[in-house]
């Protein structure tokens, strides 16, 4: 019976959620900033924090323990020689978490994780275009959606009406 469990499992085994980890990781070094479920930010955060303050060393065994932890080169480059020179006056809290609201699907709790000098190139622009983009995939789905239900309408009539001819 364990009560304070101190990592969130997602209810995922120990590689798959390593591996889901280390995907989010390199997305939000890669990009400053990432859409996902709240719970995922908060878990990700703690690990991205930690691979920042380690970066901040700039020597061969904090890249090497970078490696091992996130082998990807791209990253673990980005991460030592944009990042970390960056955040060296900091002493902490590298990231911040913009909560967003539910997610229309299955009613999770979304956020944004950035780095706290994430800026993004006309922040209203930005968020026009998500709004946009949105828009048309949930239009393109209901479209989908409806179109299947018409055909299997159709199907279904047609195959009522064979067995009362």
């Amino acid at each position: 019976m364990r009560h304070n469990a101190k990592v969130q499992t997602f209810g995922l085994a120990s590689g798959p959620r390593k591996a889901l980890l280390r995907g989010l990781v390199n997305s939000l070094v890669e990009h400053g900033r990432i859409k996902t479920t709240l719970a995922k930010a908060k878990e990700l955060r703690r690990h991205v924090e930690r691979a920042v303050t380690t970066s901040k060393d700039q020597t061969l065994h904090a890249r090497r323990l970078l490696l091992s932890r996130y082998p990807n080169e791209k990253t673990v480059s980005m991460l030592m020689s944009d990042i970390g020179p960056r955040m060296k006056s900091r002493p902490g809290g590298y990231t911040r978490i913009l909560k967003l609201g539910k997610r229309p699907g299955d009613n999770a709790d979304m956020a944004f994780i950035e780095f706290v000098d994430y800026a993004p190139k006309a922040a209203a622009e930005v968020d026009v275009k998500e709004v946009a983009k949105a828009k048309k995939v949930a239009g393109a789905k209901k479209a989908a959606k409806k179109k299947g239900i018409l055909k299997k309408q159709g199907a279904d009539r047609r195959t009522r009406r064979k067995m009362h001819a």
